[in-house]
């Protein structure tokens, strides 16, 4: 049976208004809403390894929806960030930021990990994907003229890979394209499909 069959009970929240998610679960093919706006303090605790942060961000995103979920809705929430260097880079708080990331990034290797969980009135999974992508040395005008023209403010470690800079700065990429831009849709897909299976056999505990 089609994940699209599978799904067809229930209503698929995505808890997001990253236009680049919307447009990433669309190209799936799966039916879905936006969730409205609410505000959740990404916070995290302190020692916890980078590569962690992300599924625990989507998790504290999902506890956080302000109201309780029907019982045929699926909720879909994500966290993506950088790690360069050991370094979590979020998004820029102004311009100065923003260069400091890409002058990080520039002629050296980078992960980008985003973290998704999926979660209904009795039932939650929580997963994470990583990519490694690599930049070749970017000269200052460059910087300044992506952030200056691009303006990546809304973006994890200042910079979208579908935009000028991915054409002309991404050198290669390990692992998923589309988790650069933001979810990791081959990965959602397919534990959307596992999730599904669970919910059509009564499985209501937690993995």
């Amino acid at each position: 049976m089609l994940l699209h069959d599978k799904l067809h009970p229930y209503r698929l929240l995505l808890a997001s208004q990253s236009p680049r998610r919307r447009e990433l679960l669309t190209g799936s093919g799966l039916r879905y809403e936006t969730a409205p706006r609410y505000e959740v303090e990404e916070r995290y605790p302190a020692g916890m390894p980078a590569a962690e942060v992300p599924e625990y961000l989507s998790r504290l995103k999902s506890d956080g929806f302000p109201r309780a979920l029907e019982a045929d809705e699926i909720l879909l929430t994500a966290d993506t960030v950088v790690i360069a260097g050991g370094e979590i880079l979020g998004k820029p708080r102004d311009r100065e930021d923003a260069v400091r990331m890409l002058r990080l990034l520039s002629g050296a290797c980078h992960t980008v990990v985003t973290g998704v969980t999926l979660r209904t009135a009795g039932r939650r999974r929580s997963f994470s994907a990583e990519s490694r992508v690599a930049f070749r040395r970017l000269v200052e005008e460059e910087i300044a003229y992506y952030v200056d023209t691009f303006r990546p403010y809304d973006k994890a470690g200042s910079y979208g890979i579908q935009e000028w800079i991915g054409y002309v700065a991404i050198e290669r990429i390990d692992g998923s394209f589309y988790n650069v831009m933001g979810l990791p849709v081959q990965r959602v897909y397919a534990e959307l499909d596992r999730f599904a299976d669970d919910l059509m056999r009564g499985n209501t505990e937690e993995p």
